[in-house]
């Protein structure tokens, strides 16, 4: 299935608000929801995954594979994006880590 032009700019639009609300890029310092200091790397953003919320540091080149993407947008219709606590994905945690794992294989 291709891409019209409009569904790809709202996905840069999508990928765009994600980096700005979830990315370390321009940030030295970033917290948790407890307000704990917490370390995200340049070029990473933090994800919240499964019914414990478990955090994963995730570099920001997963956005660019589709079956993320596909989580993203599960993301924002299940959740939306205008929460504290980071971005939260509809996903178990053994499946996101098979997910991540597969994308690291492919890299």
């Amino acid at each position: 299935m291709a891409l019209t032009k409009s569904s790809r700019l709202a996905q840069t639009a999508l990928l765009k608000q994600i980096l700005k609300r979830c990315s370390s890029l321009g940030r030295k310092q970033c917290y948790d929801q407890y307000g704990n200091l917490v370390d995200v790397p340049k070029g990473h953003f933090a994800v919240y995954v499964g019914e414990k919320r478990s955090r994963f540091i995730v570099p920001i080149s997963f956005l660019n594979h589709p079956e993320f993407q596909n989580l993203l947008q599960r993301a924002e219709e299940e959740f939306g994006f205008d929460h504290d606590m980071g971005l939260t994905l509809p996903c178990e945690e053994v499946v996101f880590r098979s997910l991540t794992s597969m994308i690291r294989w492919e890299h």
